[in-house]
């Protein structure tokens, strides 16, 4: 595990040069990466530089494939969805084709069979068989000051979900189901990045980086890849809780 902490100002800039060179480095050995993008505010930043002329430009992004680590149960045209913000902000002004997009199928009415589906999607696109979980090369993650990551929140069902890529899952204080990729589908990605800003954030993030492990408490505790790469990026307000303003690693 990489923690790294910045000035909020310049983190976005640092993920996205890092998240470039990785990008060039996989694409010299496949043809096609799939990526797993965050819901929420937070990464509505780093879709505005990924559509700068600079990387518009110097990322192949024809040949990336896109999924969506969470969503909310709306409809995909809802101001409240990641879907609609990310299309927005990023598949639009990037003309990414919709063959490269992989959403959450809510308009279906029966959220359980939303997951369903998107776990036949996964499925089918990373040719899986029986009890296999996908490789994403790319996981991007958020944080809420809940210690929440995707949709896996604090004392939900998901957190204990072993065999599943995707469920809906019951979140009791919004009263209201949330669509996740689970714990084995995100801990086998080959890149994780946490993104963190945000001082109301603080307290979580001393907890889930430095504190006694308690996963179904506060859930990014137990973001662990099996075999690949896990990096924070993290703004200074975020990290102003942190004992000497430096993560250690677990």
């Amino acid at each position: 595990m990489q923690t790294k902490i910045y000035p909020e100002t310049k983190l976005f800039q640092e993920l996205v040069k890092v998240f470039a060179r990785t990008v060039k480095t996989a694409l010299k050995r496949k043809e096609r990466i799939a990526v797993a993008l965050a819901g929420g505010q937070t990464p509505s930043s780093l879709y505005k530089l990924f559509t700068s002329e600079e990387y518009k430009t110097s990322i192949d992004w024809t040949r990336i494939d896109f999924f969506l680590g969470d969503e909310r149960d709306v409809s995909p045209m809802s101001e409240r969805s990641n879907f609609r913000l990310t299309n927005e902000l990023l598949f639009k002004p990037l003309g990414i084709e919709k063959s490269q997009i992989f959403r959450w199928q809510t308009e279906i009415i029966e959220v359980s069979e939303v997951a369903v589906n998107y776990e036949k999607i996964i499925k089918r696109y990373f040719d899986l068989g029986p009890g296999e979980f996908p490789v994403f090369d790319f996981m991007f993650l958020g944080m809420g000051d809940d210690g929440h990551t995707a949709s896996l929140f604090p004392f939900t069902d998901a957190l204990s979900e072993e065999q599943r890529i995707a469920v809906a899952n019951r979140v009791e204080k919004f009263d209201a189901y949330r669509l996740t990729l689970t714990y084995p589908v995100i801990n086998n990605a080959k890149n994780i990045y946490f993104v963190v800003t945000g001082e109301e954030k603080a307290a979580a993030l001393a907890e889930v980086l430095q504190g006694e492990e308690n996963c179904p408490k506060f859930p990014a505790q137990c973001i662990r890849p099996k075999q690949g790469k896990l990096k924070w990026f993290i703004g200074n307000t975020a990290a102003g809780m942190l004992n000497g303003k430096a993560a250690a690693s677990k």
